[in-house]
């Protein structure tokens, strides 16, 4: 036998041993190298900074890198078609947010299914949306805000992220809860949203928390609610919601996600280290000091999360009639 033909049958025997590695020991030797966090936004937001504090405490347990890869564009499809084309190894993962829940309904043509084809992982947290209204406007609570938008149809203009961004579609569930009709004004972002709100080119904007607390703190915009079910720590005396709307709720979650056949075991490994991750008391701080809540929970709880969430706002994306640029 000559000396590539006996290195090809090593390697070949090898591999297969590899592949046929029981489970156990397979998850065991998990992660044997660095790796990475596929996330669909620009370093620096929300979505980076939970990602980067992750993969940080992920690093230090498992002892190999976590390392966070921003790839954006075509609102984080491209971060999510990555990973779905990804071999099914638990070395390439994506985060998760509210965009891959809006998108599945959103844009019509897409080269992978979001349900199918990612496997879900752990949630990490979620982030509250803040209901966040110029000083001009005389409504100083929800109900009077719902009351003079009626009495003013049409005339009130809602700033957003863009065509389909959370802030987006988080008003257009508000419009058709509480039955007003307003005006998107779709920016490229939700700094520049945030702009146009100060400088009162918009009425209202449904922004993220830990960009409203500090417009809210130094009295330069009025916060009416806060999106989620329930209060938040980080604005304790802003009402919910659903304490006037029954049943309103949208919060932007995160969670990681691997591609689809991505085995059991390296999931259950990973959901472990992620739930191990955010029970640290000096995570949790971290996360309630970008105004988020901490979720967790096995990976059957987060696809529940996803399946629900997914059907909710592809209800609203049609309400709205929601197109992408």
């Amino acid at each position: 036998m000559t000396l590539s033909r006996r290195l090809f049958v090593q390697l070949t025997v090898g591999a297969a041993a590899v592949s046929a590695a029981p489970p156990i020991a397979r998850a065991q030797s998990y992660p044997a190298r660095p790796v990475r966090i596929i996330v669909g936004f620009a370093p620096g937001g929300p979505a980076d900074t939970i990602a980067r504090l992750a993969g940080q405490r992920l690093s230090e347990r498992l002892g190999q890198q976590f390392v966070v890869e921003n790839r954006t564009g075509a609102g984080t499809n491209l971060a999510t078609e990555a990973v779905v084309n990804a071999p099914a190894d638990g070395y390439t993962l994506l985060l998760i947010t509210a965009a891959n829940f809006i998108n599945a309904t959103l844009y019509q043509t897409l080269n992978f299914n979001f349900i199918r084809d990612i496997a879900p992982v752990g949630s990490l947290s979620g982030e509250p949306a803040v209901m966040l209204v110029h000083p001009s406007v005389p409504a100083k609570t929800v109900p009077e805000f719902i009351a003079y938008a009626k009495a003013n149809p049409g005339k009130i203009n809602m700033g957003s992220g863009g065509n389909g961004a959370p802030s987006h579609l988080f008003g257009e569930l508000f419009k058709m809860s509480a039955g007003v009709d307003m005006v998107h004004v779709p920016y490229r972002g939700a700094a520049p949203a945030v702009t146009a709100l100060l400088g009162g080119q918009v009425q209202v904007f449904f922004s993220p928390l830990s960009t409203a607390a500090e417009h809210i703190k130094a009295g330069k915009l009025r916060g009416l609610a806060v999106t989620t079910a329930t209060r938040s720590e980080a604005l304790p005396d802003l009402p919910t919601m659903r304490e006037f709307i029954p049943g309103y709720e949208a919060s932007n979650t995160y969670g990681i996600g691997a591609p689809r056949s991505t085995p059991a075991e390296l999931i259950d490994k990973l959901n472990k280290e992620i739930n191990a991750v955010i029970a640290d008391q000096g995570m949790r701080a971290r996360i309630a000091d970008l105004g988020e809540t901490v979720l967790g929970g096995s990976p059957a709880d987060f696809a529940k999360l996803i399946a629900d969430e997914t059907e909710k706002w592809g209800k609203v994306v049609k309400f709205s009639g929601a197109k992408v640029d």
